[in-house]
């Protein structure tokens, strides 16, 4: 492609991938030979890092391209201010039909819509309760029987494939075989070594793709922007056949955790070491029951994700189509005595983020390796370019990847930021704290993570000396002075959030000194004074 812009959009999103499993990143054993194709094709930022270590936070980042701190959207569920643009407020005025197959854990800000009389059945309605995307199928993938909507898409689907129940979903999609017959419920993750009670064809992955294919195939020459969010590798962490048996204890990466890190450990991190989740994966079983289906629900992935672009080459849309694959967060798996995510450990903060700009431009970077500090809400303002607009910086905090994907040499940012709001967690009800003040923030340069913790002391790991992060130098005093730099930058940080929304610099530019041409006279003493 010779244009200076793109026509289509991909963006894939898993949930849960950690960034090292993946065989282009590194792991030995697990081999994606897809997703690796398209990092072939593109450029792989193997120090891309999402703003908030949660599904529902982290993907409000993605989706408006500011920071947590900025959106207000701190957790799961919590709503999505009203006001806030989304991708799809950006796109569709450059053309682009916007649309999600899969998930996206948006909640809508009811109480706003109210407010302002919108409807949010209406059409305009709908798009902003979906985080700005037509919802060509919304499944966030999260369906237990207490609380499943029976009209659930997938599960018309199912019913229509033969199976049975009030929510398939759940009896067979996520659910095994016992010795007997018996129905295990995934939700225990001691099932995980079993095989899902469904054919390979009709579980979640390859049904989402089929979906995805479907609105592909139907756009035919309109340009338009599809975000596959995959429901897995998030538990429940059951795979079907062949996959359940793919992998076995002997392919899992040995455990990465120390005793040194249980040695008077920061209350916030010990309070996360008593959750249930982690307290699981102190089992001696527990890792190799889980890990070789977290690995086979990746190759799953990266098996379908090869079937899409297969039907994209017989398409002719590769080469008009910039395609991103990326993950909202990682998963700890039992490191740092830990389950599921929330803090800022590599495992869980850093993710996997592949661009490839199928534009001439971007020829010169295909198969490189970027170590620059990426983020995750630098992909709004790399979509808006890529499509030929704008960039509103004075609203969005991101930066577009566009000149590091056309090889500029540029001078990019120094550090990242991550964000959590553990207020819903165990954790804050067994520290004692009130919701304001159980969050805390990363900042991550190329050497130093340095950790800012309401009510307690800081965390500080130095990335160089101790790159497995076992060694919390927060309480040193011997790096007190680099704890003060680093917090001065966090500082900083802070006050350069995007809060002035609804005018850019350079409209305060040209406004500046309208007055006296307006008539507006202040500071005059008479009409021929100086």
């Amino acid at each position: 492609m010779s244009g200076k812009t793109v026509r289509n959009i991909l963006f894939v999103m898993c949930d849960q991938l950690r960034w090292d499993y993946l065989s282009c990143a590194g792991h030995p054993h697990l081999h994606t030979p897809h997703i690796d194709a398209l990092a072939a094709r593109g450029v792989r930022f193997d120090r891309a890092f999402c703003q908030s270590p949660i599904c529902g936070p982290s993907r409000m980042s993605f989706y408006t391209g500011r920071y947590m701190f900025s959106h207000g959207a701190g957790w799961n569920n919590y709503p999505l201010r009203v006001d806030e643009w989304t991708l799809g407020d950006y796109l569709r005025p450059l053309g682009l039909r916007v649309a999600l197959a899969g998930k996206t854990h948006m909640k809508e800000d009811r109480a706003g819509m109210a407010r302002l009389g919108m409807n949010p059945v209406s059409e305009h309605g709908v798009l902003v309760s979906e985080c700005g995307f037509e919802p060509f199928e919304r499944d966030d993938g999260l369906h237990p029987d207490r609380s499943v909507d029976p009209d659930l898409p997938y599960n018309h689907f199912l019913r229509q494939k033969g199976y049975s129940g009030e929510n398939p979903w759940s009896s067979h999609a996520n659910s095994v075989r016992g010795e007997t017959g018996e129905s295990l419920d995934g939700w225990y993750w001691g099932h995980s070594n079993g095989a899902a009670s469904i054919r390979e064809e009709d579980s979640e992955t390859p049904y989402m793709t089929d979906r995805a294919i479907d609105f592909i195939t139907g756009m035919g020459d309109r340009p338009w922007c599809l975000h596959l969010s995959y429901i897995k590798p998030h538990w429940p962490y059951i795979v079907p056949e062949p996959y359940a048996s793919l992998y076995g204890p002997e392919q899992i990466l040995p455990v990465h955790r120390d005793a040194r890190e249980e040695t008077d450990p920061h209350p916030v991190y010990a309070a996360f070491m008593r959750h249930k989740d982690s307290s699981l994966f102190r089992r001696p079983e527990a890792r190799t029951t889980i890990v070789p289906a977290y690995m086979g629900l990746i190759k799953q992935i990266d098996d379908h994700f090869g079937r899409l672009m297969g039907e994209l080459e017989r398409l002719g849309r590769l080469d008009d189509t910039m395609i991103v694959f990326t993950s909202d967060h990682g998963d700890y798996l039992g490191d740092h005595w830990l389950g599921e995510k929330d803090l800022f450990h590599e495992a869980s903060v850093r993710i996997p983020m592949i661009v490839c700009d199928p534009r001439a431009a971007a020829d010169a970077t295909r198969g490189t390796v970027s170590q620059e500090l990426v983020e995750a809400i630098d992909l709004v303002p790399t979509f808006i370019e890529a499509a030929g607009g704008e960039v509103p910086y004075h609203r969005l905090e991101g930066r577009s990847l566009m000149p590091l994907l056309e090889g500029e040499n540029v001078d990019w940012r120094s550090f990242a930021v991550s964000e959590s709001d553990y207020s819903g967690r165990d954790a804050r009800a067994d520290l004692g704290l009130d919701p304001m003040d159980a969050r805390c923030f990363m900042l991550r340069t190329e050497r130093w993570k340095y950790v800012l913790h309401e009510k307690f002391r800081p965390q500080l790991f130095d990335l160089d000396a101790d790159p497995d992060e076992f060694s919390d130098l927060g309480a040193d005093p011997g790096h007190a002075a680099i704890r003060a730099e680093l917090h001065e930058k966090l500082f900083t940080w802070f006050r350069n959030r995007r809060l002035r929304v609804t005018i850019s610099d350079d409209e305060i530019v040209a406004r500046t000194g309208g007055a006296d041409r307006q008539g507006i006279l202040i500071g005059y003493w008479r009409p021929n004074d100086p």
